[in-house]
């Protein structure tokens, strides 16, 4: 052995335990803000600087994610949050249902005409009382499409439940109405539904029928429509305004243009729809072909939607609700 080399040694080397993954016997530095013993402004300044907007984290930053520069974010937020949960409850399918959220289960139509009436008797020639009442009882008489919406999502909610491998539910806008009574249907049956609510300037609610797991609130009217139709099988449409008619014919469009695969389209209620849309004026104006007005079909009871869109599927050559 030269003179160079180490002499041989038995001692074992002294290997530190693993530090804590938190704490520390000797705290660093900046654990402790500067004392004001050495600068008595020192806290001030301090203060200050912890209350600034330029020291909040970004992502806890309210008032930074609102601008205008920082859209982006919030698109991508928007459209990843249900995207993340739809996928960790494993939902795969969904039957979409649109309508008025105007049209109130029928208990609740016939106690407002009644409020409506004593009004009205109390001011028989008030032009204002007599068309409230008027309204009401064209709501009336549209409630029971309240019930053939719940009796439909109890249907949706019996079969998707039980599609092996590829579980379906009811998607509706979460709001009253005739999407409550989707969202009830499923829930009488103890089936999961999923309510995408939209932030408005005024204050609103989501019916109580919604999965509590499966209510989501957007920001953005694109992100949510978005939503509607990525896992969309079906989409049935009940009387209502100008969001059922957005959302109806914002489909169509996708559907007639292609960019979207076609899918069954109903219109329940075959007398609202042909007074409230003259479709086959639209085609004999030119402004449509005739395969348009084939996107859509006609009904008027639960069963009757459930078994056009299974029939529809069966002539497409493929199931209602793939396993793959």
């Amino acid at each position: 052995m030269s003179e160079q080399d180490p002499a041989p040694s038995d001692a074992k080397p002294k290997i530190p335990g693993p530090a804590h993954p938190h704490r520390r016997r000797e705290p660093l530095p900046w654990h402790e803000p500067k004392a004001a013993r050495d600068d008595k402004e020192a806290p001030r300044r301090l203060h200050a600087i912890l209350e600034s907007a330029s020291y909040r984290e970004a992502d806890r930053d309210v008032e930074f994610l609102q601008r205008d520069d920082t859209r982006g974010l919030r698109l991508q937020v928007d459209y990843l949050k249900p995207e993340l949960l739809l996928e960790k409850h494993r939902i795969r399918h969904t039957i979409v249902v649109f309508g008025s959220t105007r049209i109130t289960e029928p208990a609740a139509a016939q106690r407002n005409l009644d409020a409506l009436r004593r009004a009205l008797a109390e001011a028989p020639l008030d032009a204002d009382r007599q068309r409230r009442v008027a309204i009401a009882e064209r709501v009336l008489a549209k409630s029971s499409y309240y019930e053939v919406a719940r009796e439909f999502g109890r249907l949706v909610g019996k079969a998707g439940e039980s599609a092996e491998g590829a579980r379906a539910v009811v998607v509706t806008g979460g709001g009253p109405g005739v999407m409550e009574a989707a969202n009830r249907g499923a829930f009488d049956v103890g089936a999961k539904s999923i309510g995408l609510n939209i932030t408005l300037p005024h204050e609103q609610y989501p019916n109580p029928y919604v999965t509590p797991e499966l209510c989501f609130r957007f920001h953005y009217f694109a992100l949510r429509k978005l939503h509607f139709l990525l896992r969309a099988r079906a989409l049935v449409v009940f009387p209502g305004g100008y969001g059922t008619f957005d959302e109806l014919f914002e489909t169509l469009t996708l559907v007639q243009t292609r960019k979207i695969k076609p899918m069954p389209v109903i219109l329940v209620g075959e007398a609202y729809w042909r007074r409230a849309i003259d479709l086959d004026f639209l085609l004999a104006e030119g402004v449509i072909d005739a395969e348009d007005r084939e996107l859509f079909w006609f009904a008027e009871t639960a069963q009757e939607i459930w078994d056009g869109i299974a029939h529809w599927y069966r002539m497409a050559g493929e199931p209602l609700f793939p396993a793959a």
